[in-house]
C-alpha cells in the first residue's frame, strides 16, 4: 500500500475539497489525486462514475483560475477510481475563484498535505511568472474602483471603458485579473505622497507636513495644489512697475512632482518625500537610475522609464510629453539663475532639488547680497496684511484667513515669513494670538 505524500493525495469520494488538492499541486510541483481511495489506501469506489467524472471536470474548470485544464489529465480505472493527473502550472498561482488571489484562495502542497501559501510565496509566484515588470504582475488586491482615473480621463476626453482595460494594461490577458499598474490608478493605491515643509537647512524642524494618497491622479493634483501653496511670490519694483517673481517656476514644479510619480519604483512600498525648505525643494523618489543610465544622461534627456505602460498612460492623456524631456524643461527654466538644480541618486533613491530663485537671486550674489535681497521681498500677500494692519490696528488668526481666502497652514507659513523679515509681530498663542504691525 502506498501513503499519501508530496505527489499523492487521495479522496474516498468527491467533496469541494478536492479543487484546493489540485491547485496545491498545479502551483507546486504535480501530483496524482485517486478519486475513489480513503486516507489508508484502500480502494473504496465511486458509486456513480459517470455523474462524478462530470461534476469534477467541470468544477476543475469553473472554480479555479486561471485555466488549469491543460495541465489536468484524468485516467477512469477498472476499479470505479478516477485517477486526476495534475502538472505543474505554468501561469501561477492557481487559486479558487471564490475566493480570489489571496492566502485563503491559493494552495501549495507542503508534505502530504495542501496548505494555503503565504502572501510572500504568492509574491514569489507571480515573480516567476510573469518576470520582473512589476506594473504587469497581477495584483494581489483585485477590489479596485477608478473613480479619480475615471475623472481624469474624462477631462482629458480619453476613452477609460472596461473595454480598453487590456490595452492599457490595467488586466492579463490570461484571466482576466487586475495589475498592479491597475492598483496604482485605482482609488486604493497603497502608495503615498508625503510633504514636509522645514523652518531650516538642515530639515529638522517641521512647519507642516502632508501626506497624500488614493489614486496616483489625485495625488498628483492634491501635492501640486499644496506645492503651488508654499510657491510663495517675491515683488520688486522697476520704476513705477511692480514685478512679480514666484520662488519656483510652475512648470518646474510640474514636471518634478510628474518625474518622481511616473518614474518611482512602485515594488517598494515607501512613499516619494518632498522636502520644502526657505532655500529649495527636494523631490525624493525611491529606485535608484536603471542599469546603464547615470546622472549625466539624465541631465541630458536621456530616458529609459522603469513603468513604461504608466508613462505611456501619461503621455496619453498628455500630462507628459515624450521621454526625457521633463528634466531638460527643467534646466531651462533655471537658465538664469545662479544656482541649478541639483540630481543626486544612490543605489535605491533618485532626488531632484529645485533651488528657490527668490533665495538664489537670478544672478550670481554674494551671501549678504542675497540675504538682504530676500528680506527686503514683500508679496502681494503681505501688502494685504500691511495694510489691513495700517487701518484696523491688529487681526486674527480667522481675520488673517479670510482677507487673503487661504487656509490655516498656509496662514500660519506667512505670519511666520513676516515675522521673520520683521514686518509683523504675533502676540499671544493659540485662539488667543493676534497680529500687529511693527
Amino acid at each position: 500500500m502506498q501513503y499519501e505524500n508530496e505527489r499523492i493525495e487521495y479522496k474516498s469520494r468527491m467533496i469541494d475539497d478536492i479543487y484546493k488538492e489540485v491547485i496545491a499541486f498545479a502551483n507546486t510541483e504535480g501530483g496524482v489525486i485517486y478519486l475513489g481511495i480513503d486516507d489508508r489506501g484502500n480502494v473504496v469506489g465511486i458509486d456513480d462514475v459517470d455523474d462524478t467524472y462530470t461534476r469534477l471536470t467541470n468544477g476543475i474548470r469553473d472554480a479555479i483560475a486561471p485555466d488549469v485544464t491543460m495541465f489536468v489529465r484524468y485516467v477512469l480505472q477498472e476499479n470505479r477510481v478516477i485517477q486526476i493527473e495534475v502538472g505543474e502550472g505554468s501561469y501561477k498561482p492557481y487559486y479558487l475563484k471564490s475566493k480570489g488571489m489571496k492566502p485563503t484562495g491559493v494552495y501549495v502542497r507542503q508534505g502530504a498535505s495542501s496548505v494555503q501559501a503565504s502572501a510572500d510565496q504568492i509574491r514569489r509566484m507571480i515573480k516567476d511568472a510573469e518576470g520582473e515588470v512589476f506594473e504587469e504582475m497581477r495584483s494581489l488586491k483585485q477590489e479596485l474602483s477608478f473613480a479619480e482615473a475615471g475623472r481624469t480621463f474624462a477631462q482629458y476626453k480619453v476613452d477609460f471603458s472596461e473595454e480598453k482595460y487590456i490595452a492599457l494594461g490595467l488586466r492579463n490577458i490570461h484571466d482576466d485579473q487586475y495589475t498592479n499598474l491597475a492598483l496604482i490608478l485605482s482609488d486604493q493605491c497603497q502608495h503615498t505622497t508625503k510633504i514636509a515643509v522645514f523652518g531650516d537647512e538642515d530639515n529638522i524642524a517641521f512647519k507642516d507636513a502632508k501626506e497624500f494618497g488614493g489614486s496616483i491622479f489625485k495625488q498628483l493634483d492634491d501635492s501640486y495644489a499644496y506645492l503651488m501653496l508654499c510657491n510663495r511670490t517675491a515683488a520688486t519694483f522697476q520704476g513705477l512697475e511692480r514685478v512679480e517673481h514666484p520662488d519656483y517656476p510652475e512648470g518646474a514644479l510640474r514636471e518634478a512632482l510628474l518625474n518622481a510619480l511616473v518614474h518611482r519604483d512602485y515594488s517598494y512600498s515607501g512613499s516619494i518625500i518632498i522636502n520644502v525648505s526657505d532655500s529649495g525643494i527636494e523631490f525624493i523618489s525611491i529606485g535608484g537610475l536603471l542599469p546603464g543610465l547615470t546622472a549625466d544622461d539624465i541631465r541630458n534627456g536621456i530616458s529609459q522609464p522603469r513603468n513604461r505602460k504608466l508613462a505611456e498612460i501619461f503621455y496619453r492623456l498628455r500630462l507628459i510629453e515624450s521621454y526625457g524631456t521633463g528634466i531638460r524643461k527643467i534646466y531651462a527654466l533655471y537658465k538664469d539663475c545662479a544656482a541649478q538644480p541639483r540630481i543626486e541618486v544612490t543605489s535605491n533613491t533618485f532626488k531632484l532639488v529645485l533651488p528657490n530663485m527668490n533665495a538664489s537671486g537670478t544672478t550670481a550674489e554674494s551671501g549678504s547680497e542675497a540675504k538682504e535681497k530676500a528680506q527686503s521681498v514683500v508679496t502681494p500677500q503681505m501688502m494685504m496684511v500691511l495694510d489691513y494692519l495700517a487701518e484696523y490696528g491688529e487681526m486674527t488668526d480667522e481675520d488673517l484667513q479670510e482677507l487673503l481666502n487661504i487656509k490655516k497652514t498656509r496662514a500660519y507659513l506667512l505670519s511666520r515669513q513676516m515675522q521673520e523679515k520683521g514686518l509683523i509681530d504675533i502676540v499671544g498663542r493659540g485662539a488667543a494670538k493676534k497680529y500687529k504691525r511693527k
